[in-house]
């Protein structure tokens, strides 16, 4: 009897997912005559790349050495594309596709309606002080702003920016529109105390838990309304963080800004199928 180890679950629902966002799984997993690796490979090799912590060149060297999980996405250890090639696949994933990757692994888990919403700040990846020169790198954080499931501590959505442009309440607003109909209450801290934020959410059907800075005694009032035991899992979404960053690190290895933003999607990603491999969620059934 073979043993399900955590990396194979998390290859099997990797798998299972890339199928689901791919058009070309009509095509071989190895491709025969010089063709490309269709997208079902690819997707899983850079979440493996990403649930490894490794470099490109690493990844392929330890799957090399697991056939189990090769076989597992459709290759034989001798299939696997070089390293560079793999570099290049993700040159070209579209971001399209990491949101819909995304919201694919939430969907594993059976989550609820309320929601918390925080931003918190990778690292770029240091590069050499020539680099940074040469192209003009001089932004050393990236700001995600995450959308968590309360209930099941999963990520339902993410924004990224390098810039300061526009308010914290504004990515609010936008990623709660594109989740109107699944929440029933939407909490934040005072970062994203904004009347007409309130309001829109309150158009949209989600109530919303943000308590009020202190301009006003009234204020005290509105925050004193506030059902306290709602409004503290908004400390989940610091609790995801927090796990993200000590699971899958602080630090981004891409360098482009485009590439950065794959790439923490990807980590979304991974955290919530690695969170369904280790709670042994089983896949949907098939439609």
């Amino acid at each position: 009897m073979i043993v399900s180890t955590l990396i194979s679950r998390f290859t099997e629902r990797c798998v299972w997912i890339a199928q689901r966002v791919s058009d070309d799984t009509e095509e071989p997993a190895a491709p025969e005559g010089g063709g490309g690796f269709p997208d079902y490979v690819m997707i899983p090799l850079h979440c493996l790349r990403i649930y490894l912590d490794t470099t490109y060149r690493m990844t392929i060297d330890l799957l090399s050495e697991m056939p189990r999980i090769t076989r597992e996405i459709g290759l034989e250890p001798s299939d696997l594309p070089h390293y560079s090639t793999l570099c290049l696949a993700f040159e070209r994933l579209e971001m399209r596709i990491c949101r819909v990757l995304l919201g694919q692994s939430a969907q594993l888990h059976d989550t609820g309606d309320i929601a918390a919403i925080d931003a918190t700040y990778f690292d770029r990846s240091p590069a050499s002080r020539h680099y940074c020169r040469r192209t003009n790198y001089r932004v050393q954080t990236l700001e995600a702003t995450k959308l968590i499931d309360t209930e099941t501590q999963v990520i339902l959505d993410l924004y990224c920016t390098m810039t300061w442009e526009g308010s914290d309440a504004e990515v609010c607003e936008q990623l709660a529109r594109r989740h109107a109909g699944e929440l029933r209450v939407l909490t934040a801290d005072k970062g994203y105390d904004c009347n007409w934020l309130r309001d829109d959410l309150r158009e949209l059907s989600i109530r919303p838990l943000i308590k009020h800075c202190i301009n006003k005694p009234y204020d005290h009032v509105h925050n004193a309304r506030i059902n306290e035991e709602l409004y503290g899992q908004r400390s989940m979404a610091e609790t995801v963080f927090s796990s993200v960053k000590r699971s899958l690190g602080s630090a981004l290895r891409a360098r482009a800004w485009y590439r950065e933003f794959r790439e923490i999607t990807l980590m979304c990603v991974v955290y919530n199928m690695k969170k369904a491999a280790k709670q042994e969620i089983p896949l949907p059934s098939c439609d």
